[in-house]
């Protein structure tokens, strides 16, 4: 049973980080385009590629059940609680860095491992708490963030992290229950309907090779999102969360490829204590729900 319980607590590990490997690429694409395009144009694209991919193949694969999915308004709350960080989110980073944006979304999984005793009923050991706050502490380390000259929009970064935490959480509350292809499909409703009836307001016509990014957006988005759900299969959100802090791995090297930012020996650090962080979960023992 321990050694059973062991294997899921790491499966879920591996998909989270599989997925914080696959969403950095969004994240980016969403970066180059918002120069050339309204925010909402972009969260529009990510929802609606998103919908138009996800939705056949749920259909396919599991018929009427994605229709009667348990819990439908949860269901449709999680998407807008994704929509709304996403909206957040792109428009944070149009205005400040990236990293710096990422350094502030960061504050997620120290709000998902306090809330999750809350809200799921979880049991945290401290040890976990501490791990947050820890992998946190090293993401600043990577990013370097200035807060000497706070910007307003850096609050639409933190409004983006709280959005997320809710969006966690509901995904972790929902998993077992219905599967993962039927939860994306129904993560993809609220923002499919409210961005196709607000971009006309904003829209600007993209390029073939922008349009191609925009599609993308949604591909990536869907894929990287499919690989978080099935992690909260496995294990439960106050493990999972501070292995969101090995996203900033894959940002570190975006931003080299993309914008020509090397790492220095402060980010090295911030690196080895994430990884570090992210060994001691693994190997910490699990707790069980409180009955």
């Amino acid at each position: 049973m321990t050694s059973t319980l062991f294997s899921q607590r790491n499966r879920g590990i591996t998909l989270m980080i599989g997925a914080m490997l696959v969403v950095p690429f969004m994240d980016a694409l969403a970066k180059l385009l918002s120069s050339h395009y309204p925010v909402l144009q972009l969260v529009w694209a990510r929802f609606f590629f998103h919908f138009l991919l996800v939705l056949p193949i749920a259909l396919w694969r599991y018929r009427g059940a994605v229709l009667a999915a348990p819990a439908p308004m949860m269901q449709v709350g999680r998407g807008l609680f994704l929509m709304g960080a996403t909206i957040c989110f792109f428009a944070a980073i149009r205005t400040i860095p990236l990293a710096d944006a990422i350094a502030l979304i960061f504050f997620d999984a120290v709000i998902i491992v306090i809330l999750s005793g809350v809200l799921l009923n979880e049991k945290v050991p401290p040890g976990r708490l501490v791990a947050s706050v820890a992998g946190l502490g090293g993401v600043l380390l990577i990013v370097q963030p200035g807060f000497g000259n706070f910007q307003w929009a850096s609050l639409l970064a933190l409004a983006a992290a709280f959005f997320f935490a809710l969006y966690f959480l509901s995904t972790r509350h929902l998993s077992g229950n219905t599967p993962p292809l039927v939860m994306l499909a129904w993560q993809g409703v609220g923002g499919f309907v409210v961005m196709s009836a607000v971009v006309p307001l904003v829209w600007v016509t993209p390029s073939p090779a922008d349009f191609a990014m925009m599609v993308a957006l949604g591909l990536i988005g869907a894929s990287g999102h499919l690989l978080l759900i099935r992690a909260f299969q496995y294990a439960e959100a106050s493990l999972l969360a501070p292995f969101l802090y090995t996203e900033i791995i894959m940002q570190v090297l975006l931003g080299y490829w993309l914008f020509g930012d090397l790492p220095n020996r402060w980010a090295i650090a911030g690196i080895v204590l994430i990884i570090g962080v992210g060994v001691y979960l693994s190997l910490s023992p699990g707790k069980k729900k409180n009955s």
